[in-house]
């Protein structure tokens, strides 16, 4: 006999230790598991940063899949991306100063792949991979500002060295194109429209 548990596909993984997303996701009103996957992410950056991004979301999946049966598995990844180079973490203190004056009074692409797997006894048995592009242009940004943000520490563990939810990153910010929330590291609205197809059964916020 299956259990509620099962037949609401209630068994859901959140495959990623970021607590933005963690707390993103609460919003649709998923219970879920939360169990960060270690991947290698050194798969070249010669291909498209999309790609990029889908590659390391389905990875971050695909590395849970094995250990949890009849789940559904989120991964996820976001990169910047700026005149065509990805801006990943800063190694430094030195390197996130590099960036956020790169990204000064200009435009540049946030790019989240997310990936849904479901498992069953026997593996995976379905899959949706999307990307969410959004554009952000940053205004001059003041070097003494640049400074107060980095010695915070903030900027150390996030693509681009800057989060968009941090009180020095929201100044930051000029303009914005697409979804907020992609920036801050989920896109809601895509994964919401997604999540009601994928899995029908799975009780979330306006299923």
């Amino acid at each position: 006999m299956t259990s509620s548990y099962e037949k609401k596909e209630n068994n859901f993984i959140l495959a990623s230790g970021s607590p933005r997303r963690r707390r993103l996701l609460q919003f649709l009103g998923i219970e879920f598991i939360v169990r960060p996957a270690s991947i290698d992410e050194n798969i070249g950056h010669q291909i498209q940063p999309e790609k990029v991004a889908r590659k390391l979301a389905f990875r971050k999946a695909e590395a849970q899949a094995g250990d949890y049966k009849n789940a559904i598995i989120l991964g996820a990844d976001t990169i910047v991306v700026h005149k065509n180079k990805i801006l990943e973490k800063p190694s430094d203190e030195a390197d996130a100063e590099a960036m956020l004056n790169e990204l000064s009074d200009s435009t540049h692409k946030v790019i989240t792949g997310v990936s849904l797997l479901r498992t069953a006894e026997n593996g995976i048995t379905d899959k949706l991979i999307f990307v969410e592009v959004t554009r952000v242009t940053f205004g001059k940004l003041d070097t003494s500002l640049i400074q107060q943000y980095i010695a915070g520490g903030s900027p150390l563990d996030k693509a681009g060295a800057y989060g968009i939810q941090d009180p020095e990153g929201a100044i930051f910010v000029k303009r914005i194109q697409g979804d907020y929330y992609n920036v801050v590291g989920l896109p809601l609205h895509a994964l919401h429209k997604r999540l009601k197809k994928f899995a029908p059964n799975l009780l979330i916020v306006g299923g």
